[in-house]
């Protein structure tokens, strides 16, 4: 639906909309503050306890013709740390990004990569078969493939009505 000139905000307006002059309404301030005071007090973000929530790992889901692919990357985690498993259509991956911590440190200047636990659990958007010989799981330069066969779903057949 196409708009009219009318319907926009002028530039002006859009202007006053986004300044502030100061000139709150007493009760707003006041609003303003009673809220402030119920919150906790401000810290620098750096004591927040990150260790109570496993990290969840980033994936890409394709299917082709014949099969559903799940692919993730994994850089630096070996095999022996990764857990694959599927139930119900429901594929879990999980593991353990070690090798972040340093027993020397003394000061973090930067911290941006994620270390320890982590966990993806996928609710799949096509039934796959779940036996050993029709799913394939390969680790491969930092990005872990699982490619599962598709389970053949027959089209829906017309029931005439009589």
């Amino acid at each position: 639906m196409a708009r009219n000139n009318d319907d926009m905000l002028m530039e002006d307006e859009l202007a006053a909309a986004f300044l502030d002059d100061g000139a709150a309404a007493p009760a707003a301030t006041e609003e303003a503050a009673a809220i402030e005071e119920t919150l906790p007090a401000e810290d620098d973000g750096w004591s927040d306890n990150t260790d109570d929530f496993p990290g969840q790992l980033a994936v890409d889901v394709y299917e082709t013709a014949e099969q559903l692919v799940v692919k993730a990357r994994t850089a630096g985690i070996s095999k022996s740390d990764l857990d694959v498993s599927i139930s119900d259509n429901i594929l879990t991956i999980s593991g353990v990004l070690s090798g972040g911590e340093d027993e020397h440190t003394t000061r973090w200047h930067i911290q941006e990569c994620y270390w320890g636990e982590f966990s993806r659990t996928i609710a799949l958007p096509v039934q796959v078969r779940e036996d050993e010989n029709s799913v394939k799981a390969e680790l491969k330069d930092g990005v872990l493939t699982i490619t599962f066969e598709k389970e053949k779903v027959e089209a829906p057949k017309k029931i005439q009505i009589q």
